[in-house]
């Protein structure tokens, strides 16, 4: 049985969610792949050993910048799958658990990492290295909570998907 795109009110907000998970996975991706090949702009907002390791051309650095290019253009295409037609020819299971399982990861780890960047900028946390004030920022402000709004894109567009199903499978019994 093909599942087909829905109609109505209910349209929208999933696409939507679908959409905006794409597009901050593949914008996300895109720094990735430009560190990733050695570009050096941004650096200064990560601050620390990353960015020193980054200003030095570590190689374990760069591939962990192009395996997590990978890891996020992945994740924009399984937004993508959830709204788009050619993801009705995945199986509707598996495509929800990876997208279930994707956005959990993704928004507790953001949580985590937003709230402990906070802490040290309130002085309620003592960094294992200082941060300079820029940095410090561009991580509370950007790098952290990124992750957070991507997890939580990427389990609404899951939740609308879950819906979707739940829809056309009432149709067809009803």
């Amino acid at each position: 049985m093909s599942r087909t795109q829905p109609t109505g009110d209910d349209v929208r907000p999933g696409r939507l969610t679908g959409f905006a998970a794409a597009g901050v996975a593949f914008a996300f991706a895109a720094v990735s792949i430009y560190w990733a090949v050695g570009g050096r702009a941004l650096l200064d907002t990560l601050g620390g050993e990353i960015e020193r390791r980054a200003r030095a051309g570590d190689d374990m650095l760069l591939a962990a910048n192009a395996v997590g290019a990978a890891l996020k253009v992945l994740g924009g295409v399984l937004a993508l799958a959830l709204v788009q037609p050619w993801g009705e020819r995945l199986p509707a299971g598996p495509l929800q658990a990876v997208a279930w399982a994707g956005a959990a990861v993704l928004t507790v780890y953001g949580v985590l990492q937003t709230v402990a960047i906070v802490l040290v900028a309130l002085d309620r946390v003592e960094p294992a290295e200082p941060l300079d004030t820029k940095a410090l920022r561009w991580r509370m402000f950007l790098w952290e909570p990124w992750f957070l709004v991507w997890g939580v894109l990427l389990g609404a567009a899951a939740w609308h998907f879950r819906a979707r199903l739940r829809s056309e499978a009432r149709a067809v019994a009803g």
